[in-house]
């Protein structure tokens, strides 16, 4: 047996090849949509790829189920769970060929048995796979998408809080209880292989280590201790999870209903001068990936700041439509990064590209002002807007701030005077530096806080000292 992790940094998400070596045939779980990695994989080592699945329908990427079978004619194995509302609609205009699966039902690759098992609390059609190798009555893994992560469960938060569906929080987290008991029994020595690690906005407190064990899980995933008591499961589970990014849910909407297919890679053209740079921008909304201290004494007009990193999903993804043309301002190494982090969200429509040393060439460039915790205990009439979770405003937080997390900020724009001088903070000024920029090209009077909270906790308490 062959298996494989995919994983992609930036979106602290990982696909999982599983391939039978005897045959030549392989099995993709949960890829993203820029597919040619897995080609790649599968190529190096052997395989073709001959079927593929995802553990459910993701909010926090576009799949790539549809792309990569649209590449290969492997067949998609999809949940049969999910009740009206989320059952894939996809397939309907597809010529892909899918197979619906539910908990029970198995399906060969090569000489592996995939066994499939309903999970649902993260999503309702949420399903597992059980990989038994060749003749073994015993799974050797369990790959376990958004269920169980290392140290963590898949929030159940997200059809009411990220897709808008009211009142159905509690309840997911009551379905999530009941798979978990589920999972209790399971024998220990299984491998866990989930869909996410550390950094994902899937779950609270995702480990860094690439997978686990059964049995690990059990001892030590602090929900898993309070499995005993469904209450206190259920407000373990709903409490201190992040604000989704607004992306989530044209994510959900999407990856149920039906994907473009991309066929390949944008190939946006490169601006080599200021003045195409100029024509390209001017219908156009910009994303600069230089460091925040460049970005701010010069940018161009229309300009939201997201590096290239893992920053991109959780500033573009909350400051970015999926309708607008896009110009990247972006170092040429980086730009199949900052390309790829930008479809995996549905920012397809990226017309241009320009390397930063051309806004030497633009006069004029706009700057976005930023002062330091005591500028700001100097200031008169300015409110302060803090855009960090809610778990980390209630920890503390500068005097009379409001508090609305930079990833539903676009959201809430009616809960910002216009005519209100702001000051915005985060914990260190990164999110803050993005929110700034995203309210100016919205029409708001900003000032971006230098060091965000942790700079004015540390000023106050000398003053005090």
């Amino acid at each position: 047996m062959f298996v494989e992790r995919i994983y992609d940094e930036d979106l602290a998400q990982a696909a999982w090849m599983i391939g039978c070596q005897a045959t030549g045939e392989a099995l993709l779980i949960d890829p993203e949509r820029d597919v040619c990695r897995y080609l790649e994989v599968a190529q190096h080592n052997g395989l073709t790829i001959t079927a593929i699945t995802e553990t459910h329908i993701h909010a926090d990427f576009l799949s790539g189920t549809a792309e990569l079978a649209n590449v290969t004619n492997a067949t998609c194995y999809l949940s049969n769970h999910g009740g009206t509302d989320w059952s894939y609609q996809w397939p309907k205009a597809s010529n892909a060929t899918v197979q619906y699966v539910q908990d029970g039902d198995t399906f060969s690759i090569g000489n592996i048995k995939v066994t499939v098992v309903h999970t649902p609390g993260h999503t309702p059609e949420h399903i597992c796979f059980l990989i038994h190798d060749k003749d073994t009555k015993e799974a050797i893994g369990y790959a376990t998408g958004d269920f169980v992560f290392v140290g963590d469960l898949g929030r159940p938060d997200l059809l009411e809080t990220a897709a808008g569906i009211k009142g159905v929080m509690e309840a997911s987290a009551q379905q999530l209880h009941t798979s978990c008991q589920r999972f209790m029994h399971m024998d220990d020595y299984v491998q866990i292989w989930p869909a996410h690690g550390a950094g994902s906005a899937c779950g609270k407190a995702l480990g860094a280590v690439p997978q686990s064990t059964v049995g690990y899980e059990k001892r030590t995933s602090p929900p898993l201790q309070l499995v005993h008591d469904e209450k206190a499961f259920v407000d373990y589970m709903l409490s201190g999870q992040p604000e989704p990014p607004l992306y989530f849910a044209r994510m959900k909407q999407m990856n149920r209903d039906g994907i473009p297919i991309l066929s390949g890679l944008p190939i946006p053209k490169k601006l080599k001068v200021a003045e195409d740079l100029l024509g390209a921008v001017s219908s156009a909304t910009v994303i600069d990936t230089r460091p925040w201290d460049e970005v701010r004494v010069g940018h161009l007009p229309n300009t939201i700041w997201s590096k290239a990193t893992n920053d991109f999903h959780r500033f573009a993804g909350s400051f970015v439509d999926a309708n607008e043309q896009i110009v990247l301002i972006v170092e040429e190494e980086e730009l199949d990064r900052a390309i790829r982090n930008a479809v995996r969200i549905g920012l397809d429509k990226i017309i241009a590209w320009a390397e930063p040393d051309v806004l030497t060439q633009v006069p004029h460039l706009e700057t976005l002002q930023e002062i330091t915790a005591q500028e700001l205990e100097d200031c008169e009439k300015v409110s302060v807007l803090d855009v960090r979770r809610k778990p980390e405003f209630e920890e503390g937080a500068i005097d009379n701030a409001i508090n609305i997390a930079h990833t539903r900020l676009l959201d809430r724009l009616d809960d910002i005077d216009t005519e209100k001088t702001w000051v915005v903070n985060c914990h260190g000024g990164s999110r803050s530096a993005a929110s700034c920029m995203a309210l100016k090209r919205n029409g708001y009077n900003v000032t971006n806080l230098a060091g965000g909270y942790k700079g004015w906790a540390q000023h106050t308490s000398c003053c005090t000292a």
